[in-house]
């Protein structure tokens, strides 16, 4: 009995040790790319074309740094930017709850959708249903807090 219980705990262990390095694995680059990104200013350039979306939801240009970033990188990094974009009074209260409202269900695209296809999930029902739902909600919290 005892020899079943070892054996358990080091399968456990080896199952642990691998899904951490594998999300290190993903992580790390994507936070590295993150960096640089910042540094080249490509995140300045790309939530350009992030407003199409944003006209949608009768939000204005200034909402789409913080709901890119959080959309793709993550909630940590997007709560930095939409503080950040709170605390200059360049974004309406109105479009900040709803870029909050669309990251709640649409965050970490990338890094979400890489750690899902490690498991086997299908990335496209993964994105595609996340998206979709995220848009479906914040139109309308769009509609309703006019």
């Amino acid at each position: 009995m005892d020899m079943e219980w070892q054996a358990f705990g080091r399968e456990a262990a080896h199952g642990v040790a691998y899904n951490v390095a594998l999300m290190a694995a993903i992580i790390i680059p994507l936070m590295t790319v993150l960096e640089f990104a910042r540094e080249l200013k490509l995140l300045d350039r790309f939530s350009s074309r992030v407003t199409p979306l944003l006209r949608i939801f009768g939000m204005s240009g200034e909402a789409s740094l913080p709901l890119l970033v959080g959309g793709v990188f993550g909630l940590a990094y997007g709560a930095g930017v939409i503080i950040e974009s709170a605390r200059s009074g360049k974004i309406s209260w109105r479009d900040l709850f709803l870029v909050n409202i669309f990251l709640s269900v649409f965050h970490a695209a990338i890094e979400d959708t890489a750690l899902f296809i490690a498991v086997g999930a299908d990335p496209v029902v993964i994105l595609g249903g996340r998206f979709l739902l995220a848009v479906v909600i914040t139109l309308a919290a769009s509609r309703i807090i006019r």
